[in-house]
């Protein structure tokens, strides 16, 4: 398998598992804020749980263009959060995220909320890597040497 087919399935799979990871801590902090009484009816918890690994799939597939070398990072990241973001958003309000009782001025917060989470998100993995550029540079100049 090459090595791009295994970057895909590796951010894919780690992509899903962070969107599923946020959803069991959304929905332990909805659980605690209505003092147990959460209740999901009509297949609402496996809709949303389908919806969380389509929200992983999202930002997880996208990331194949970092490994364009023509594109500037600029453009990257607007095509790989603008992918991600748009997913997230559809199956947000398939599965009943966004209420459709939202005023306009809350739909913004949502949106708004979300983009900060997805790059936040987006920032430390940017950082992670970094980081992991310069070790690997530190060693390849040490070998030098």
């Amino acid at each position: 398998m090459g090595k791009a087919i295994k970057d895909l399935i590796k951010s894919t799979v780690i992509s899903i598992g962070m969107a599923l990871t946020i959803f069991c801590i959304v929905g332990i902090v909805f659980d605690v804020a209505y003092g147990g009484n959460f209740s999901l009816e009509g297949y609402q918890f496996t809709k949303m749980v389908a919806g969380s690994a389509l929200v992983g799939i999202g930002f997880g597939v996208p990331t194949v263009v970092y490994n364009s070398e023509r594109l500037p990072m600029p453009v990257k990241v607007i095509i790989h959060m603008g992918i991600g973001c748009v997913i997230y958003t559809l199956v947000a309000y398939a599965v009943g995220w966004f209420g459709g009782s939202a005023t306009f001025a809350q739909g913004l917060i949502i949106a708004a909320a979300q983009l900060v989470v997805a790059f936040i998100i987006w920032f430390c993995f940017m950082c992670f890597y970094r980081r992991e550029a310069k070790k690997l540079n530190e060693k390849i100049q040490s070998l030098k040497r």
